[in-house]
């Protein structure tokens, strides 16, 4: 079943949050994931949001996410992201 994990950041820190971007490409580029949307300016349609940039990544299946989300490498680089941001992040099962 496809999992879609959704990020919602505020970035406080943009140094702390660049050595994060530094190594992320080249991580991810190991898992099955796949990039939807990276926004930095999404049209609000209702609520309030009040985040620098929201992403959407799919996965195939929940073991997918699992294998790149828990790895030691991504676990090396995602202290800099939670130190330089505030993050709200969820995991999405899909239908199909």
């Amino acid at each position: 079943m496809t999992h879609y994990f959704v990020a919602q950041i505020k970035i406080k820190d943009t140094v702390e949050y660049d050595k994060y971007l530094e190594h992320f490409d080249d991580i991810f580029s190991k898992y099955k994931g796949e990039y939807l949307a990276i926004d930095e300016s999404p049209t609000l349609l209702e609520g309030n949001w009040n985040y620098t940039k929201s992403v959407l990544i799919k996965f195939k299946s929940k073991q997918d996410f699992e294998d790149w989300y828990y790895s030691d490498d991504y676990k090396r680089i995602l202290k800099h992201r939670l130190n330089a941001s505030k993050c709200d992040t969820i995991l999405l099962a899909g239908l199909e």
